[in-house]
């Protein structure tokens, strides 16, 4: 059995909404129809259908897809569609399979008299900087502007993303396999060799009795590290993703030298590009800071946002209640007390995120090109006292028989 959410009236003209619980849309109206009910919608309670998915990984929203959308769904606005006519258009014809299920959510929930904006927010799968920008649009009257807005948005971070991945990826797959390969050999090769020169009973090099002294006599401490080692990276991991854990993380990460001050910056680039687009959209400051607060990947630095958003709402500058957080960078502080007096707050932001975002770029690249030769130089010295040590007693064996 489903469970359909349905608008109806009764006989005193009444127009409510209740739940029904049938095998189809068809059965649902047909059950309200026999109970006295005018049907004037039905659809199915898609809030029981998400909270059910979460357990089997939620509705994930595509984000190339996403733009996607935007693109085509801006495209219609400006061509003079109604918007519940663009939905429909986009849902069964031109959107992408993937979003297709959102969207026939959000249209359905517009058909039934919601707001675009809220409709997107209840489906409880689209960003909630997106839902601000339209409500702003909405109330602005400008709902392309934004849409332009947001799909610049969209276009620079997921950009700077793909850039940060591209960059780290190449490091990340030489440790993978430099580690696959010393493992082969410390497990595998290393024990066939000591077993090999034992039966021989020679003497062995001082290299290759401390490499089988370390790997065979040392087996079970070695395994012992190897796996807390890939425990305490899970547990990391997991403890990031609570409120606690997230923060005193967060805090080590500022003092790591070097990968501290570029993570900043990288932060400061999206709260400042986040704050910008919804403050061209529109929305109010304390309103785009609390929802730039919640687009924060980072626990420190939202929590950091919401203690100015409240500063702000009490009358305080955005640049003051920002320095009391001791999180912005004196450059930032200094170029958003310039954009409040001066009154082009917006633009203002978006020349800072534009420089951080060049910024972290430019370090990323510039440690990845210390990071991947120093990588190469220490695996490649590993792997070679190691087929060095394994063979010094073959070599010493036949210089022995050629005396």
């Amino acid at each position: 059995m489903a469970e359909f959410v349905c608008k109806v009236g009764d006989t005193t003209g009444h127009v409510f909404q209740q739940l029904e619980t049938a095998q189809t849309e068809v059965e649902a109206r047909q059950k309200l129809a026999d109970r006295g009910f005018y049907v004037y919608a039905v659809r199915p309670n898609l809030s029981v259908t998400r909270a059910l998915s979460g357990f089997r990984g939620g509705r994930k929203l595509p984000t190339a897809d996403f733009l996607i959308f935007n693109q085509q769904f801006n495209t219609l606005v400006k061509a003079g569609l109604p918007i519940l006519k663009a939905l429909d258009l986009l849902a069964d014809r031109a959107a992408l399979p993937k979003m297709r299920p959102f969207l026939n959510d959000v249209r359905l929930r517009v058909r039934d008299g919601e707001l675009l904006s809220d409709a997107f927010e209840a489906t409880g799968a689209f960003p909630m900087v997106y839902v601000t920008s339209l409500r702003a649009g909405e109330k602005s009257g400008d709902l392309s502007g934004v849409l332009d807005d947001y799909i610049t948005y969209q276009r620079v971070t997921t950009g700077i993303r793909k850039k940060l991945i591209g960059v780290l990826i190449y490091p990340a797959i030489l440790i993978f396999v430099a580690s696959c390969i010393v493992s082969y050999l410390v497990a595998y090769v290393i024990p066939q060799f000591a077993k090999l020169y034992q039966d021989l009973g020679t003497a062995l090099p001082v290299p290759t009795q401390f490499l089988i002294t370390v790997v065979v006599g040392y087996r079970i401490w070695l395994l012992t590290f190897a796996a807390t080692v890939i425990f305490g990276a899970i547990f990391l991991f997991l403890w990031s993703k609570t409120s606690r854990g997230g923060l005193v993380l967060d805090r080590a990460k500022l003092k790591i030298p070097v990968v501290g001050d570029v993570w900043i910056k990288f932060q400061m680039a999206q709260f400042t590009r986040t704050l910008s687009t919804l403050l061209r959209g529109g929305t109010p400051l304390v309103a785009a800071l609390e929802t730039a607060a919640n687009a924060m990947t980072s626990r420190l630095v939202a929590g950091s946002v919401h203690d100015a958003a409240k500063q702000v709402r009490e009358g305080g500058s955005l640049h003051a209640a920002l320095a009391g957080t001791h999180m912005i960078p004196d450059l930032a502080l200094d170029m958003i007390e310039v954009g409040e007096a001066s009154g082009a707050l917006a633009p203002m932001l978006g020349s800072i995120a534009q420089f951080y975002e060049e910024e972290t770029n430019l370090k990323t690249a510039a440690l990845i090109s210390i990071i991947e030769p120093a990588v190469l130089i220490l695996i490649a010295a590993l792997i070679f006292f190691i087929m060095v040590a394994l063979y010094l007693p073959l070599f010493s064996l036949q210089v022995g028989g050629a005396g």
